[in-house]
């Protein structure tokens, strides 16, 4: 018999079942580690533990003492912005960065082959993804791939029947942005198919957004047109049934996405931590957070209102992050399996907000977000700045 103890490819159960002709059901069970466990064939001999296909990407990555990272559009990784990012994290403490490869409208930020499926939502932002990636593994600067998930323009517009639509056309919102619907399979596969092309890229993290329905959906969630898929006929109130089809999706991905070796994060509003769930874009903090290894809620001080007790918050950028923290670190004190914290911190100005309302953000307010996290237990962060310029001179370790 070949001897398939020392085989260097991983074999299946289907392919051991080829060297001994079949097997019972009752013969075969499955460990707790994924892994098929052979008691016995036909007295044959065999593996105890036949290990899962597990796909390797040729990049070996350490994750770092602790995730200090920035976002990155396709068009800076992709272009002149790089070398001064990775110079950054040579010069500082940062050591992740958090790549677009699905963005904000829906489009791939590099062209894939033409054969895939997913060519036609390819843009030339980011030529040679390896060659980049294989820059960062040099440099040992953690990769994280960003996938927008349910806010996609591009494909509500090929396919309105995977979209909202009102008075025969794709929704959009005040924006001008459309979103696909998270009720219905396709969509997750779609998205998920394009996590696993990242993951073969050699990204370490997938982090996936707009993991939700859009932003006031409760007031016309009887207004728009849509499917529900299988959760049509769930005995659920449709805020509920909107909480379990985005808490479905993360789980369904995550585990789409275990042969692949990489981490799952996912991005959510940082007030979702403040209540039970939010009803209209059906996330719900903790149910999310039972199946990724790493949460990142959104925590820029403009982004909120009144809260905590902070009027202004954009002008208190320390004590905002201060209450948040023990707000988050309470709930997930409260799960059994706990995922890392790497909050989205600002790191840019938000003017918008009116005189009075804002205040110029640098290396202040910087190192006082990161403080409030670090004394808070939470050690890891992600900076924020839309154009990818960040402040210069931060120190970004200001607690041991």
């Amino acid at each position: 018999m070949v001897n398939i103890f020392k085989a260097s490819v991983v074999l299946t159960l289907s392919t051991i079942l080829l060297y001994t002709g079949g097997a019972n059901a009752e013969e075969i069970r499955t460990s707790s580690e994924h892994t098929t466990k052979v008691v016995s064939l036909e007295n044959k001999l065999l593996p105890e533990e036949v290990p899962r296909f597990m796909f390797d990407s040729g990049f070996t990555f350490n994750y770092p003492d602790a995730i200090r990272g920035v976002y990155v559009t396709g068009h800076s990784f992709g272009g002149g912005r790089f070398e001064k990012l990775v110079k950054l994290m040579d010069d500082t403490e940062l050591n992740a960065m958090v790549v677009d490869i699905k963005d904000d409208w829906g489009h791939l930020t590099y062209v894939p082959e033409e054969t895939s499926p997913l060519y036609s939502i390819g843009k030339p932002y980011i030529k040679n993804v390896r060659e980049k990636v294989k820059v960062l593994e040099e440099h040992q600067i953690y990769p994280i791939a960003r996938v927008v998930v349910f806010k996609d323009s591009v494909w509500s517009k090929e396919r309105p029947d995977l979209s909202f639509t009102e008075n025969g056309q794709v929704w959009k919102n005040g924006r001008g942005e459309s979103f696909v619907n998270p009720f219905l399979k396709e969509v997750w596969d779609h998205n998920v198919n394009i996590a696993i092309e990242a993951a073969k890229l050699g990204f370490q993290e997938i982090q996936f957004d707009y993991v939700r329905f859009p932003e006031g959906f409760e007031k016309r969630d009887e207004e728009l047109g849509y499917g529900m898929g299988e959760y049509k006929d769930l005995p659920l109130e449709n805020v509920q049934k909107r909480v379990k089809a985005v808490t479905d999706f993360v789980a369904y991905a995550k585990e789409q996405l275990e042969p692949y070796n990489v981490k799952v994060s996912v991005d959510i509003f940082g007030y979702t931590a403040t209540l039970p769930e939010a009803p209209g874009i059906g996330q719900n903090f903790s149910k999310i957070s039972e199946h990724v290894d790493v949460i990142s809620s959104m925590i820029y001080p403009s982004h909120w209102t009144s809260y905590f007790g902070i009027a202004k918050p954009d002008l208190e950028p320390y004590k905002l992050v201060t209450e948040y923290a023990k707000v988050e670190n309470k709930k997930l004190l409260e799960l059994e399996n706990p995922p890392i914290s790497r909050p989205w911190i600002q790191d840019f100005t938000a003017s918008y907000l009116g005189s009075g309302n804002y205040i110029k953000y640098g290396k202040e307010e910087v190192e006082a977000q990161i403080r409030a996290l670090n004394e808070n237990g939470i050690k890891e962060f992600l900076l924020w700045n839309a154009g990818n310029t960040y402040t210069t001179n931060v120190d970004y370790t200001p607690v041991d």
